[in-house]
């Protein structure tokens, strides 16, 4: 970062989200209940398994991170946008835009990693269900998630450090909810290329692998399931896949069409739209997805709240 970075341009007006004047309580109160919902679930996830000593297995492990990565993916922003909803400052330091960007661009990471090992998961408890115990080990586990956290560190750190080096001439106004990094980009008088290239290569390395990855597994998961002839083993499959593949096209899609796949056609109302789902919709809908639905989860929830004493479902 330069001084001249900060002489020229020391803070930035977030445009926000485009509502009428007349809308602006009723979409308050929305994203309000948006957020709530996302920590409440997402907390009492962390505390059944922190809880429950059945749920302290690899699956949980990675569940539990992720519920702590989508509470704070989710606080990166609403926080910000509830705030500029009922003041009449947007404004945000220099300093705090690339402090947003960083720990936005961090846990989107981190989700897209953790999405995956828990993908691979599934897909050894359900192809290689005899090597389970074998495969997924502690040991390995323990790598996984130290691995992502260490990997999403250095590409949020990269990319923030490039953004640290433009320069912001006369345009202050980021027509978007939080310092977005295509945004913050449109704005900078400085040579781009670099930042653009950098984006398209490691997002290749950060969204669109790991994407496929999880598309490969589920694909294997089904599969396997349909390789049993019954109605059962089709339900089970669609049960086991659907909602998931749902919530990570939803998260992925985006993400992809909006850094990846720029468009010209593009409008500023629609990438802000395409924003909102995956910063706000879907961290809210991780708990009831990937474990409010789960037999575990529920019968956690008794044990851990009602004191009851149920079987364990396998």
């Amino acid at each position: 970062m330069t001084g001249r970075n900060q002489t020229v341009i020391s803070e930035f007006f977030l445009l926000g989200l485009p509502i009428e004047p007349e809308q602006q309580n009723l979409f308050y109160a929305l994203f309000l209940a948006m957020y709530l919902t996302t920590i409440l679930g997402n907390l009492l996830i962390i505390v059944l398994i922190y809880l429950d000593s059945h749920l302290h297995t690899p699956m949980y492990l990675f569940l539990s991170n992720l519920s702590f990565s989508d509470i704070c993916f989710s606080s990166v922003t609403i926080p910000k946008l509830l705030h500029d909803m009922q003041s009449q400052d947007s404004s945000i330091p220099y300093a705090g835009c690339l402090t947003q960007m960083y720990f936005f661009l961090f846990f989107a990471d981190l989700e897209s990693f953790l999405l995956v090992a828990m993908a691979y998961d599934r897909y050894v408890a359900i192809c290689l269900p005899l090597h389970y115990t074998a495969i997924m080990n502690p040991k390995l586990c323990l790598s996984l998630v130290v691995l992502s956290w260490v990997l999403t560190t250095l590409h949020a750190m990269l990319h923030t450090l490039l953004m640290a080096r433009l320069y912001f001439c006369a345009n202050s106004v980021i027509p978007h909810f939080f310092c977005d990094m295509s945004a913050l980009l449109k704005l900078s008088c400085s040579d781009t290329r670099v930042n653009e290239l950098v984006i398209i290569f490691m997002g290749g390395l950060i969204l669109v692998i790991p994407f496929l990855l999880i598309i490969m597994s589920y694909a294997q998961i089904v599969s396997s399931i349909l390789k049993v002839p019954s109605a059962r083993g089709i339900r089970k499959a669609f049960s086991t896949c659907g909602s998931h593949l749902s919530v990570v096209s939803l998260f992925y899609g985006t993400v992809i069409g909006l850094y990846l796949c720029p468009s010209a056609n593009n409008s500023t109302v629609k990438e802000t739209v395409m924003a909102v789902m995956y910063t706000v919709v879907t961290p809210m809908l991780n708990p009831f997805i990937y474990s409010l639905r789960n037999r575990d989860m529920k019968g956690a929830l008794r044990r851990v709240f009602f004191k009851k004493k149920i079987p364990f479902a396998v």
